[in-house]
């Protein structure tokens, strides 16, 4: 369940669809701002376009052109998200321009644009809440360390009990209840829910854009 995101601003990403077949040929010129949006916001897509010089009717088909090109991602191929895209500039031809040409501009320039904004790939981090009794708290610190987790906190629960809260990556979550039960003669219970994407440390995004 990985993502890839932008790290910076990029103020023009142009691209012009030109495509001249026998007859009637294809014409689509778009020019959009990427910069990198608040976590959780997905694509945002903003039409800036003043006085037609796109007209009103293509500027659908950019969008389109844009979100479906996020979906494939430029590092190793997961979706983009919080993301925000700003069309802003472009142009259009009398005859050759349509819906199909318009989109294809729309997608090439989010993906050429997307390379060039420091694309990162992000992973998705839950919050874990690990209660146990209290003899047992090093042995839980420690798996959850080992695991990439950052504690948050603890508190004392009745029937002296330790609760442990933690966000920790999902990647490193896969196999912790029988870690956890055994480190914990079987007294330990957790549980986990998404929290939010965050950006995947450089020697474990190699790791796994080798193996994609």
């Amino acid at each position: 369940a990985y993502r890839e995101s932008i790290t910076r601003l990029l103020e023009r990403s142009e691209h012009r669809y030109v495509k001249q077949t026998g007859g009637r040929g294809m014409y689509g010129h778009v020019v959009l701002e990427l910069k990198p949006g608040e976590p959780g916001s997905g694509i945002i897509f903003e039409n800036d376009i003043k006085q037609g010089v796109i007209p009103r009717e293509f500027i659908p088909a950019v969008e389109k052109g844009v979100r479906e090109a996020a979906e494939g991602g430029v590092l190793a191929g997961y979706p983009m998200t919080d993301i925000a895209v700003r069309l802003y500039d472009g142009s259009f031809h009398e005859v050759d321009s349509n819906e199909m040409a318009f989109k294809m501009a729309g997608s090439m320039a989010f993906k050429e644009g997307a390379a060039k904004a420091a694309p990162v790939l992000q992973e998705p981090i839950m919050k874990v809440e690990v209660l146990a009794p209290e003899e047992f708290l090093g042995d839980i610190m420690g798996q959850l360390n080992s695991r990439r987790g950052e504690i948050l906190g603890m508190e004392v629960r009745p029937g002296n009990a330790q609760a442990v809260r933690a966000m920790v990556p999902l990647a490193e979550m896969f196999g912790y209840a029988t870690d956890l039960r055994s480190g914990t003669q079987g007294r330990g219970v957790f549980t986990m829910e998404f929290d939010h994407y965050a950006r995947v440390a450089d020697n474990v995004a190699r790791v796994i854009m080798g193996d994609r």
